[in-house]
Order: C-alpha cells, then sequence, then structure tokens
C-alpha cells in the first residue's frame, strides 16, 4: 500500500507567521487553534517502516516530533525510519529542514542537479557529509526507485517532471549556482507504490496548469497540489506586501485560470492543497472561499493527516 502523511501544508512562514496580525494568523492563535498548521512537507512510504519526505520544512523537527511513523524504534539509542528526502525545488521552504538533520544518520538527498548546486554552493549544508548523506541527482521524466539506508529497495517508484515555475527567491537577480537552464528548479512528482501500483501526485509549486499537466493528472487516485493563495493578488491586497502569487511561481486557486477550474472534470479521485499562504482566506472554515474550494471537491489537511491506497 501507499502511504502519505501531510507533516504540514502551510506556506513559508507557517499558520499563524510569526510576525503577521493578518485574519487568518489572528484566529490560529485565539479562537481557531485548529487551524494551525507547519510549512509544507510529506511523507510517503510503501511499507509503512521506512519513509521519504517530500521537501524538508523549517518545521522538521516539529514534525517528526508529532508523527510517530517518523520516530526512532524502541530500543534504539540513534535510529531513524527516514530513509531520504526528495526536493522539489531549492526554495527556503523545502531545504531548510535538511540541517535538522545533521546528526550523522544515513539518508539520501534526491534532488535535480540545479538543487543539489544550491546545496552544494552554500556550505552550511556541508554538515550533511557526503559520505553518510548520499546525494543522488534527479533525471526529469526517468523514473527511479530510491532505497533504504542499508541499499535495499524501498517499494516505491518516483517520476519527476517539469512545472511552471521560479527559481528560489533569494536567487532572482543573481548568477544561479545550477547555471541558467530554465528546467529543474520546479518539480512535480508522481510516487507509485511498486507492488499494488497504487500511486499520487505530489505538487508543491506550481505556475500554470498546462495541457502537459493535465494530461497526467488525468484520473489519478491523489493529487496533492499548490494553493498558495486564493487570489493572485492576495497579499498586495490584503496589505501584506507586494508580491503576487504568479511573481513567486504559484498559481492561484480560484479564477478561470486557477486550480480549482483547471483541474476540474479531469476525474481526479482525491485532491488536497498543500502549500496554503497565512494570507488565504480559505484557512478559515465558515469563509466563503473555503465553502466554495470544499463544494468543489477539494480539501485543506490538517497536520498529520494520513491516506493510504
Amino acid at each position: 500500500m501507499l502511504r502519505l502523511v501531510v507533516l504540514g501544508a502551510a506556506a513559508g512562514g507557517g499558520v499563524p507567521q510569526w510576525n503577521c496580525g493578518c485574519a487568518v494568523c489572528r484566529a490560529a492563535r485565539t479562537s481557531h487553534p485548529e487551524i494551525r498548521n507547519s510549512q509544507a512537507s510529506v511523507a510517503v512510504s510503501a511499507d509503512d517502516a521506512n519513509w521519504f519526505l517530500i521537501n524538508a520544512s523549517p518545521d522538521l523537527r516539529q514534525q517528526v516530533t508529532q508523527t510517530p511513523q517518523l520516530h526512532p524504534k524502541p530500543g534504539a539509542l540513534r535510529h531513524s525510519p527516514i530513509a531520504g528526502v526528495i526536493l522539489t525545488n531549492g526554495e527556503i521552504d523545502a531545504v531548510t529542514g535538511l540541517l535538522s538533520m545533521r546528526e550523522s544518520s544515513p539518508f539520501s538527498i534526491h534532488a535535480h542537479p540545479k538543487v543539489l548546486a544550491i546545496l552544494r554552493s552554500n556550505n552550511i549544508f556541508d554538515v550533511l557529509k557526503e559520505e553518510t548523506v548520499k546525494r543522488v541527482p534527479i533525471v526529469i521524466d526517468v523514473p527511479f526507485r530510491p532505497l533504504l539506508q542499508d541499499g535495499t529497495p524501498s517499494g516505491l517508484e518516483i517520476t519527476a517532471f517539469a512545472v511552471s515555475g521560479t527559481s528560489a527567491w533569494y536567487l532572482r537577480d543573481k548568477q544561479h549556482p545550477g547555471g541558467s537552464s530554465s528546467t529543474g528548479d520546479t518539480l512535480g512528482l508522481r510516487i507509485e507504490d511498486v507492488d499494488s501500483g497504487q500511486y499520487a501526485y505530489v505538487i508543491a509549486a506550481c505556475a500554470d496548469v498546462d495541457f502537459d499537466l493535465k494530461t497526467r493528472l488525468k484520473g489519478a487516485p491523489l493529487v496533492l497540489f499548490d494553493g498558495t493563495v486564493w487570489r493572485d493578488d492576495e497579499m498586495i491586497q490584503a496589505g501584506l506586501g507586494n508580491k503576487t502569487g504568479q511573481s513567486m511561481g504559484h498559481i492561484a486557486m480560484s479564477g478561470e485560470s486557477g486550480a480549482i477550474k483547471q483541474l476540474a472534470d479531469l476525474g481526479i479521485g482525491r485532491k488536497i492543497f498543500l502549500h496554503i499562504n497565512n494570507s488565504n482566506p480559505a484557512w478559515l472554515h465558515a469563509s466563503p472561499e473555503r465553502q466554495t474550494l470544499e463544494r468543489e471537491g477539494w480539501e485543506i489537511p490538517a497536520e498529520g493527516m494520513e491516506i493510504v491506497l
């Protein structure tokens, strides 16, 4: 069986964000603590014993602590069921948690060469010594089967594919360590349990739904998809910043070109939003936005939600 645990569903800063007094963050601190959520990451497993993380959020230590599936096995002084991390981009939201995994436990990092170049260019990631933490390049559209720490098969097959997006925000107007190619900074993942054939898609960042992406997702049992903003100019209208969703490499949930409309009528079994910004009013259960997305068959997950296919 394919198992997924949503470790966190929020975008950068989480909900509530430490310095934000917007309606969502105020509600999360006071009247609606149930909407509190850490930054986006998903754990996947084919055997319920060994797990791979999809991105390593800045909240990783907290997420591991509150997720029993990721605890060391009883009686072991040093152990982790986390066999590897698969990075879909090089944003702070996706890579910072790697630094919480520096205690010499073996695992692998799978990422596109452009993202591996980002890690290589920043000496702080050298705390993850490569003799213990292997860095494995991902080739777009070529399926790979990640291995466990002892070199045995994990039972998973993963295919990474390019989706519309941008390079990491902190690299804007700077030379990219991985070169000038526009491909590789933003990936979607198809994750399959080899034995059962069950599969799911995880797309934590996406700026546009094109024909190719619709074709890939058609009929999928499960899709976890970028839900950063409800509307493209949301942060500007709320007085929280001057960035649009598109400028940050994220499609809006709503509108004619938004994810809800574009991914309708594809026969997707279950649709879950991920990487949701604190500015997004859909966090609030009673909001018209939340009611709209639920009416259209979408979900916003709570931390720790487990899905079994």
